[in-house]
């Protein structure tokens, strides 16, 4: 087995820290000697964010009669995160260019344990999807043209920010951009909702990092904040593959899990999802 970085990108709403555990335990036990061949790391861009929105919970509970606690705090927490990472992201220091920094540390940290460059897995769940997305656009975007948006508008300003040095490698710049990205799984990805205001023509998925790339979009039809990539447009059409499961049976799992902010139990709980992730990992 080659050597892989493999790095996870957790969704909307709470999330704790240690979210990644258990699908690091799981790929531990599926592929044998990971330890010696997978560095894994988890994307946590929720701190940027999830104190400001327990603030607002608080002020409101604690002074208003509200009902229907856990869905409100779902949507607060959860499309407080979608507002807040889409706001003003053209500005120094903002959410967007915090959650990159956040994206190109893990990064870098696990292609820190191979001699050079690694392949690069990764998994990415709901908002998760939309975060990565929008970094490996900006990157790739960089390499011809001006980007106004997060990292990618000058990485080399930020390479102390992300490796402690005052300059990265152009190795190491190759990684951050994912140019060695061979696979991607998304669940519940919700990018449709971020791109149904624009015209087709701007419907522009990430380029294909090299040619033995895949990207492998799973979604439960019973989970709204899940959908289909490929009717996008043609460019979605070409590089993602869209898979359908049953992620949760009945309405009782459906109210549990796909509408749990984390959703981790119905999606990378699923052998649905570990099968193809360790295919992915082995090759």
């Amino acid at each position: 087995m080659s050597e892989v970085a493999f790095i996870v990108v957790h969704g909307m709403g709470e999330t704790p820290p240690s979210y990644a555990d258990k699908i690091f335990a799981e790929v531990e036990r599926r592929v044998p000697r990971s330890k010696a061949h997978i560095a894994m790391g988890s994307v946590y861009y929720q701190k940027i964010l999830q104190d400001n929105e327990t603030e607002v919970w608080n002020r409101v509970s604690r002074h208003a009669p509200v009902n229907y606690d856990h869905l409100r705090r779902f949507l607060l927490y959860g499309f407080g995160d979608a507002a807040g990472l889409e706001n003003g992201k053209e500005f120094d220091h903002s959410p967007y260019e915090m959650a990159q920094l956040d994206i190109a540390r893990t990064l870098l940290g696990a292609r820190e344990h191979f001699a050079t460059n690694p392949r690069l897995v990764l998994l990415t769940h709901s908002l998760g999807c939309q975060v990565m997305s929008n970094y490996i656009y900006d990157a790739q975007k960089s390499e011809h043209s001006r980007v106004n948006l997060g990292i990618w508008k000058d990485i080399q300003r930020f390479a102390f920010a992300i490796s402690g040095r005052p300059e990265l490698t152009r190795d190491e710049i190759a990684f951050l951009r994912a140019d060695t990205c061979t696979g991607w799984i998304s669940t519940g990805c919700n990018i449709p909702i971020f791109v149904a205001a624009h015209k087709n023509m701007l419907v522009i998925p990430i380029r294909r990092p090299n040619d033995a790339f895949r990207w492998l979009n799973i979604y439960d039809p019973d989970d709204v904040l899940g959908w289909p990539l490929q009717p996008l447009s043609p460019g979605y059409r070409d590089l993602v593959e869209d898979r359908v499961i049953n992620a949760g049976a009945g309405m009782i799992d459906w109210v549990l899990k796909s509408w749990n902010p984390l959703s981790h139990q119905a999606y990378w709980g699923s052998d649905e999802v570990l099968d193809p992730l360790e295919a992915m990992l082995r090759v």
